[in-house]
């Protein structure tokens, strides 16, 4: 390839980065004891399970808090100084308010640690290291003192950890293992990701979806390719960093067979012929709980699957989500209903949840958080399999519970039947629906509905929204404060896929120019939950924190205003969740 030639490609090359910088999403993410030494043992696996709850969760094998004398003398408890806190799942630490934490994973923490300068380790033979390499001895030492074995006291910002001798043999055990060699799917010049498609998803969705990431491998790997001269080779490395510029990237496709009960045994087979290093993207026409409970079980990231049901979870971490999607919606009409508490009067709310999983996850959000704050259960009133709400359903309900308030999580199929209800006056003032659920039918919400409906909206509001196969899409508007029907460009799925992916690889170009040659699947989440807030084609903005699993966190609360040409208004904020 000649210096023109590659001239072009690079300056291609950005350009696509150029379109998708407004969709740009950084993270990062690392690995845990999935990427250790292979054990032979059963002992060691539990040895390594137990130095993982003390690591991770601040819980001793007794089931015990672990515990830690800090600045003063005093004691404190548990998850309060956890390792993870500082030092991160992987265990390579970070850079936080100006404060560095050091590396004390497995390679790091048992050889002496090399002087720097400008990021380059100097040769030993050269500068003094240091500090000398741990022995296990020392490393239990430091954990309880703070004493160095160079002599050195560690800073009043590492806590002195109240251990006995076989619970810090157990945590170091789990250290040796750490971030000690690269996770799977990391090759010598290689990293290998593959998405998740069911084969009976629609064909030309799946397509776009795969078109995308293939176009930006492609790219990635003609970059890689062409760097053999040292021009061509700085050049690159001044576009993604100098390990990232030499090494390709390999893409498969892990198509799903067959029902989703044996999804998971297909999963640990592509697996284990193929281990990658992450998941990207992803289509099912399915529940997605099995990719995540593999994801989960083989601790594999899984980056922004396509999929507004996704597994609704406080301790689960290996899969990044866009949203809690239809959950979430539940959650922000709870979030409404406490601000306006007054309404209720002791009267009941009431939620009327069809059998479909939209419905039963917008329900479950719903309930949950009602609890959470502090406020009574909704009555839950289930629609029958395969029946639709009609009015005599409707009727008994509202003559037995006499609500305040309604939720009724259902399709656009209801909106006749709200309508001749309200027009008799037998609705309460406060409906809840999902403009997700009901989709572009929100621009024919009736008339007599629209004082009394608000709908739980979860998208960006610079972006008025069209009704496709998955949702609803957006495109730019310049009014912040209501959002119109319009002929919109992007009516097409492909088109939104597209772009959605677009933001993927571009989030994940930077997720792994981050990782700054450290290829460890919990350094890649690790670095995720670094990220500042970034632009998203859906959702405006996202943001990311550590141990944070859903990107957009977000939900207006809307009112459809009356008219031939209506607008959706703005009743609260952006719920933060």
């Amino acid at each position: 390839m000649n210096a023109v030639t590659l001239s072009k490609c690079l300056r291609r090359f950005l350009e696509v980065i150029a379109c998708c910088a407004m969709c740009l999403l950084s993270l990062g993410m690392a690995e845990s004891f999935g990427e250790s030494p292979k054990l032979s043992s059963a002992p060691q696996k539990e040895t390594l399970g137990l130095g993982e709850r003390i690591y991770r969760e601040g819980i001793l094998p007794t089931g015990e808090h672990l515990r830690a004398s800090v600045k003063g003398g005093i004691s404190v408890p548990g998850m309060t100084f956890a390792c993870i806190s500082c030092h991160l799942r992987s265990g390579l630490g970070g850079f936080d308010e100006g404060v560095r934490t050091p590396s004390i994973n497995g390679a790091k923490l048992f050889r002496p640690l090399p002087a720097t300068f400008k990021g380059v380790e100097l040769s030993m033979d050269i500068v003094p290291p240091l500090r000398p390499a741990y022995t296990e001895e020392s490393l239990i030492d430091v954990i309880r003192t703070g004493n160095a074995p160079d002599g050195r006291v560690l800073n009043e910002g590492m806590p002195r950890y109240l251990l006995s001798d076989s619970d810090a043999r157990i945590l170091v055990t789990y250290l040796k293992a750490l971030s000690s060699r690269f996770s799977p799917g990391v090759g010598e010049n290689e990293l290998r990701f593959a998405t998740v498609i069911s084969e009976d998803f629609r064909p030309k969705e799946s397509k776009a979806m795969l078109a995308s990431i293939e176009n930006y491998f492609g790219m990635k790997n003609m970059l890689a390719r062409s760097s053999s001269d040292s021009r061509s080779r700085q050049m690159a490395q001044n576009m993604v960093g100098k390990d990232l510029a030499g090494r390709t990237f390999s893409f498969s496709r892990w198509i799903l067979k067959g029902p989703p009960e044996t999804w998971l045994r297909q999963l640990e087979e592509y697996n284990r012929k193929e281990p990658v290093f992450a998941l990207l993207g992803g289509m099912v026409d399915g529940d997605w709980r099995p990719v995540h409970q593999f994801s989960e079980e083989n601790g594999i990231p899984c980056l922004f699957p396509n999929t507004d049901l996704p597994v609704v979870s406080d301790n689960d971490g290996y899969t990044l989500y866009l949203s809690k999607g239809y959950y979430q919606e539940g959650e922000s009409a709870a979030r409404y209903l406490q601000g306006t508490a007054e309404l209720l009067k002791g009267q009941p709310v009431v939620q009327i949840v069809r059998t479909s999983r939209e419905s039963q996850a917008l329900a479950a959000g719903f309930q949950k958080t009602l609890l959470e704050l502090g406020m009574q259960a909704p009555v839950t009133v289930n629609l029958p399999p395969g029946k639709k709400l009609d009015r005599k359903f409707l009727q008994r309900v509202l003559d037995r519970e006499k609500p305040a308030v309604i939720a009724v999580w259902d399709d656009d199929t209801v909106l006749p039947v709200l309508e001749f209800m309200n027009r008799r006056g037998g609705l309460p003032k406060t409906i809840f629906l999902s403009a997700r659920y009901l989709g572009e039918s929100i621009w024919i919400l009736p008339e007599s509905v629209r004082d009394v409906a608000y709908l739980t909206y979860p998208f960006a509001f610079a972006f008025p929204p069209v009704r496709t196969s998955m949702g609803i899409v957006k495109v730019q508007d310049d009014r912040p404060q209501t959002v119109r029907q319009a002929d919109i460009p992007l009516k097409d799925e492909v088109k939104k896929i597209t772009s959605m992916t677009s933001a993927l690889t571009q989030l994940l170009s930077n997720l792994l120019m981050e990782l700054k040659g450290d290829y460890y699947r919990d350094n890649l989440l690790d670095v995720a939950g670094m990220m500042s807030d970034q632009q998203y084609p859906l959702f405006g903005r996202i943001s990311f924190g550590t141990g944070q699993r859903y990107a957009a966190r977000g939900c207006f609360i809307v009112q459809l205003s009356h008219g031939t040409n209506p607008e959706l208004t703005k009743k609260t904020g952006w719920v933060i969740h």
